[in-house]
């Protein structure tokens, strides 16, 4: 249990952390909470000076004062709360801005491995939902703790004032409460956890089916889809009113609690107004007292639900942002790459597994050598090409650059001086011109247009309404396959890195669009280092060098030529692919 506090205790202080900044705001509110508990302690104060000063001596010049008082305190209660609640929720809306930031920020430094191991709907519902519920548990919880707490004990010391036995019988309902919330408490994080967890797989679903709709139509597969996200959304129904139910049995059973004190305390009043040890005015003071303490008592009985579903979304939020990041300790400096790589002994296997992805790889690429990678899938092909950029650690044996362990130097430095186009492209829902623009900051509308002109991009640029301001929509669906991976190549080739890696780049072109992209590499390649990753042959059959590969090995190696008069491996795929007349892909 101690332990359990000590979490407890430990998350709040970090979640108190980034309210620091806002402190000046965050203490008005407090001041503000100040001010508005202090008016219940009179308000209950007053109505004792009315009976006494109304009902007993029946002074008519009390009234106007009474009103007058009155009328103070609940404005000055109306405008304390105004304050305090805008004050709060400007914190905490700067707090969930920064902790969104903060999220964002660390997911852009994430390993490749890590989103490998999680689903872009888990991640999405940590932003949206887990955050949501950390800004209305710490607005929530903080105004009640604050303003309730401090309500109850001034009103608690108004009572003892009047009758210091009559407050006691009140105060023994403390311990019976607290029992019932020490045993609450940790069915609600974890139903609450069940909650969040099952928010993740919603946003799971939903961005399946948005990506993959035409892939859901083509193959019928509305049905099943219906039926897995009915599932969903009936896991999440559950976990609500399992959540809900919990929640909700704590006002009851308080009530029972405090029905109980209040049957003893109209008990031990009675007696005490037949001895005549409590006046009338005293009496109704006390009971108007009790009155307003049932209701702060009931909203910091409920805040315990609050505190819970905030502590579980902390969990997650702040599980994320402890997440380890890329390793990026190399301080190395080069000042000018030429683009040498040499592999040297290098074996790989993801996520630890015991199949190796790559085994005991050796490979020289010169600077401004092009050598192209060709094997069946699962050869090891794509691996290579993602654990030269670093997208990936671990494995045996090493990579160097211009003679450099590639670890040695900042993935910063690494990575500026390579270039990729891969199979999956990756566009932005913004203009043509700013998806090339995203390969080099600062680069001129001549610098642009230059680079799509190599990539044959301009020939359907041109042809487009607004030219290079024409929207690409969300990841390019505007376009056709092949005019996404000619603007990935231009946006590469405006970046002029010593490196570039063109993983299955042409894949989605045709036949007169490959032989333009092969015609701007030959233009390319010979100012830098080519690795390409092909399946269709024609794209490399102008390499310096081909790499044959096969179960995670090198097993031949030479020219196009060169491997064709072998009579080895490259030739049988060559000879495989030329009786099936598959237009010479692999």
């Amino acid at each position: 249990m101690e332990k359990k506090k000590s979490i407890d205790f430990g998350l709040y202080k970090r979640l108190l952390g980034y309210v620091k900044p806002y402190w000046r705001i965050f203490s008005i509110s407090i001041l503000a909470m100040v001010m508005l508990a202090i008016t219940n302690p009179a308000t209950a104060a007053l109505f004792k000076y009315m009976v006494e000063g109304v009902f007993l001596t029946q002074d008519g010049d009390m009234i106007p004062l009474i009103i007058t008082a009155l009328l103070v305190l609940s404005t000055l209660a109306a405008i304390s709360n105004y304050i305090s609640g805008l004050s709060l929720h400007w914190v905490a809306n700067k707090v969930i801005m920064d902790l969104r930031y903060a999220l964002f920020t660390r997911l852009l430094c994430f390993p490749s491995q890590f989103y490998d191991q999680h689903t872009s709907g888990s991640l999405i519902s940590k932003f949206t939902f887990d955050v949501t519920q950390i800004k209305e548990a710490s607005t929530n919880v903080l105004n009640v703790l604050v303003r309730d707490t401090l309500t109850i004990i001034g009103l608690l010391a108004w009572m003892l004032f009047i009758d210091w036995e009559m407050t006691l019988i009140t105060l023994f309902t403390a311990p019976a409460i607290t029992i019932f919330l020490l045993v609450i408490r940790r069915r609600l994080r974890r139903m609450s956890r069940n909650v969040q967890g099952s928010m993740g797989d919603i946003h799971h679903i939903l961005g399946e089916v948005i990506n993959g709709e035409r892939i859901v139509k083509l193959y019928a597969g509305q049905e099943r889809e219906q039926e897995r996200f009915l599932q969903a959304i009936n896991n999440n129904r559950h976990s609500t009113m399992k959540f809900a139910s919990a929640a909700v049995a704590s006002s009851p059973m308080v009530q029972l609690i405090t029905a109980v004190a209040l049957a003893a305390i109209v008990y031990v009043s009675a007696q005490k107004a037949v001895a005549g040890s409590i006046g009338v005015d005293d009496f109704v003071s006390f009971f108007t007292a009790i009155l307003m303490i049932l209701g702060p008592l009931k909203r910091l009985v409920r805040i315990n639900e609050h505190i819970q579903r905030g502590l579980a979304a902390c969990e997650s939020v702040f599980g994320l942002l402890d997440e380890p990041i890329e390793k990026n300790d190399g301080t190395t400096s080069l000042d000018k790459v030429t683009g040498k790589i040499e592999i040297r002994d290098l074996g790989f296997s993801y996520d630890k597994s015991d199949i190796q992805a790559l085994k005991n790889i050796n490979l020289d690429i010169n600077a401004g050598e092009t050598v192209a990678l060709v094997g069946a899938s699962g050869s090891g092909k794509s691996t290579i090409a993602n654990l030269i950029p670093r997208f990936y650690e671990g494995g045996d044996g090493k990579i160097l650059l211009d003679g450099h362990d590639i670890r040695e130097l900042s993935i910063q430095q690494l990575r500026e001086n390579m270039a990729l186009v891969s199979q999956d492209i990756v566009l932005f829902n913004d203009t043509i011109k700013h998806n090339i623009a995203y390969g080099r900051a600062g680069a001129s509308d001549e610098e642009i247009i230059m680079a799509a002109e190599k990539a044959h991009a301009m020939e359907f640029i041109r042809k487009l309404p607004n030219g290079m301001d024409a929207t690409i929509g969300d990841k390019g669906s505007k376009l056709s396959g092949g005019q996404r991976q000619r603007i990935a190549l231009a946006r590469a080739l405006l970046k002029e890195a010593p490196i570039l890696i063109l993983d299955e780049a042409t894949s989605a072109l045709d036949t007169e669009s490959e032989r333009a992209i092969q015609q701007a590499v030959e233009d390319i390649r010979q100012d830098r280092t080519c690795l390409i990753i092909a399946h269709r042959l024609s794209t490399i059959e102008n390499a310096d060098r081909v790499i044959v590969m096969n179960d995670g090995k090198i097993v031949e190696s030479g020219s196009h030529k060169e491997l064709l008069e072998l009579n080895g491996a490259y030739a049988k795929l060559y000879m495989t692919i030329d009786n099936a007349n598959a237009d010479n892909s692999i």
